[in-house]
């Protein structure tokens, strides 16, 4: 056997320490994932095979391994303003629904990753005040979370190179809310950096400390959890939303049977779903 194949028990085992440690669910025959995913850390923590560190892994003391794993099985691509029609949403219906607020507007990016998703939230607000001042007068709070610790650094740097900057970023954009850096390379200005804070959430966990939101995105996240989990997540977005607010899910993504606190709103494109009163 190949030192980075695992054998059908050591894979299962890992994906119930998977499911358990932060809610995704591993298909059967996902090995493939888990062998590009983890290949990786074994020169880095100087292990020989993918079933010692997979071993390692599921054990009582190796706190730094198991946190380069869940990274390592979490980290999801992104782009910025993926699907559009989200941040469209934003400026031509929810921004201007909350127009008399007398405080900053609440926004939560639920999964934030390497941070495309919460800056292009704070883009369009910018673009919307620039089209609209004196409406959303006191800005926006915008708060991104994510499980892994890589991902909450890139977010916070905010430097992207040509390959991430490429995708679904126009050249009006980057020339308007991007400085380079030189190679390449380009970082989010700090108008729009300050607009936006990052911490640390296991979506399994309590949401309590966060506060309360008018907007929340959790886009192509649920898919990875079991019926019962997404259902425990999306009751927490409903109380961790104010009367009214707002949560996306992802385009492919559907709330049926796992919520009645929430009433569909269909939009043109894409759906939305508000918190009933």
């Amino acid at each position: 056997m190949d030192n980075k194949d695992l054998q059908q028990s050591e894979y299962d085992q890992f994906r119930s320490f998977l499911e358990q440690q932060c809610g995704i669910v591993l298909g059967e025959n996902k090995q493939y994932l888990v062998k590009s995913r983890l290949a990786p850390l074994m020169t880095r923590f100087d292990v020989k095979s993918l079933s010692e560190l997979v071993s390692k892994t599921m054990g009582l003391h190796e706190r730094q391994l198991r946190a380069a794993v869940v990274d390592a099985m979490t980290t999801n691509e992104t782009l910025w303003f993926r699907d559009q029609y989200p941040f469209e949403l934003l400026q031509s219906k929810l921004f201007p629904e909350f127009k008399e607020l007398r405080r900053p507007l609440k926004i939560w990016s639920a999964a934030s990753s390497s941070g495309q998703e919460p800056y292009s939230i704070a883009m369009s607000v910018a673009e919307f005040q620039a089209k609209k001042p004196g409406v959303l007068r006191m800005g926006a709070q915008i708060i991104g979370t994510d499980i892994s610790n890589t991902m909450l650094d890139m977010c916070k740097n905010a430097e992207y190179d040509a390959l991430a900057l490429a995708r679904g970023l126009s050249a009006e954009r980057r020339k308007k809310f991007f400085n380079d850096s030189g190679n390449g390379m380009a970082q989010v200005n700090d108008t729009i950096k300050k607009q936006v804070s990052f911490r640390h959430l296991n979506l399994l966990d309590s949401y309590a400390l966060m506060g309360k939101f008018d907007v929340i995105f959790c886009r192509n996240v649920l898919i990875y959890f079991a019926p019962e989990i997404k259902a425990k997540i999306i009751k927490q977005f409903a109380q961790a939303l104010n009367p009214k607010g707002y949560l996306f899910l992802g385009a492919s993504e559907s709330m049926a049977g796992l919520s009645d606190e929430f009433d569909m709103v269909r939009c043109n494109p894409g759906i939305i779903y508000q918190k009933k009163l």
